[in-house]
């Protein structure tokens, strides 16, 4: 399929991609591209259509063509960037790390010193380890054949 005139007004700026040809906007999920897909090729099938044999063709083709693209993530990727749609503009840009730690006395955000709450946490992780080791040991101990326990 041609590349989309990029002269045309942005209403009509997908009309002659295959967006266009499944009747979908460019921010279709997959599940509507199936659904879509799956609809018009029902329709357009040459063994089930009251269309001429030759339009149901190219148009079943047409179908063939657009789903196999737009069904596969990274072919659509490529698709969309070769048609100049993006979906990064959708996104809202992350924040600049470096504008927050400027008034900071650390380095880095993570650099910090450690809460109460998360000494705690690590001092139990510590002990039950610690337990854990323990009672390993001593069923080690007593379950050795050597031991008259």
């Amino acid at each position: 399929m041609d590349r989309p005139n990029f002269s045309k007004s942005s209403k009509d700026y997908f009309s002659d991609s295959y967006y266009a040809v499944l009747d979908l906007k460019p921010w279709a999920s997959g599940v509507d591209i199936r659904r879509a897909y799956r609809e018009l090729s029902k329709r357009y099938h040459p063994d089930t259509t009251q269309l001429e044999p030759e339009i149901a063709t190219k148009k079943f083709q047409q179908l063939n063509e657009a789903y196999s693209t737009l069904s596969s993530p990274e072919k659509r990727a490529i698709y969309d960037l070769e048609i100049g749609y993006s979906r990064l503009h959708v996104i809202a840009p992350l924040p600049n790390n470096q504008e927050k730690t400027k008034d900071s006395a650390y380095l880095d955000a993570t650099d910090r010193p450690l809460s109460s709450g998360e000494i705690a946490v690590l001092l139990s992780l510590i002990v039950t380890i610690m337990l854990c080791l323990a009672l390993v040991t001593l069923v080690g101990y007593f379950r050795s054949p050597s031991n008259p326990f």
